[in-house]
């Protein structure tokens, strides 16, 4: 995690924080609606994790997730992975939305990565 550039990170950082406000409102209205909002919030508490983790190794914040909480959000970070991807390699190239999937994709690794790390120490 050493040879990130510090543009990578602030766009990793960023990508989080837009992944994280848009899922709350999706959960927002979803709650509004009545609907089920159990996945929506396991992935909204990994996200938040992952924002975490990246944060910890590259800003020193501290964290306060147990081992199992991270194992959990790893999991799901993971799972999320192959749909975006099949998104991303639909979309079309030069896009925003084409450059905002690259964004997320690395953002999520990174996130993956960093739970990997912290799981070694």
């Amino acid at each position: 995690m050493e040879n990130i550039s510090e543009v990578e990170k602030l766009e990793s950082l960023k990508s989080f924080q837009s992944t994280i406000r848009k899922t709350e409102k999706a959960l927002a209205q979803m709650t509004v609606k009545g609907a089920n909002t159990t996945l929506v919030k396991k992935r909204l508490n990994a996200f938040n994790i992952g924002l975490a983790m990246l944060e910890n190794v590259w800003n020193q914040k501290p964290y306060h997730y147990t081992n199992e909480e991270l194992e959990a959000a790893r999991k799901v970070l993971i799972g999320l992975l192959p749909s975006i991807e099949n998104i991303y390699t639909k979309s079309k190239a030069g896009s925003p939305q084409r450059t905002l999937l690259e964004r997320r994709i690395e953002s999520l690794e990174l996130a993956i990565h960093a739970i990997d790390e912290l799981a070694e120490h």
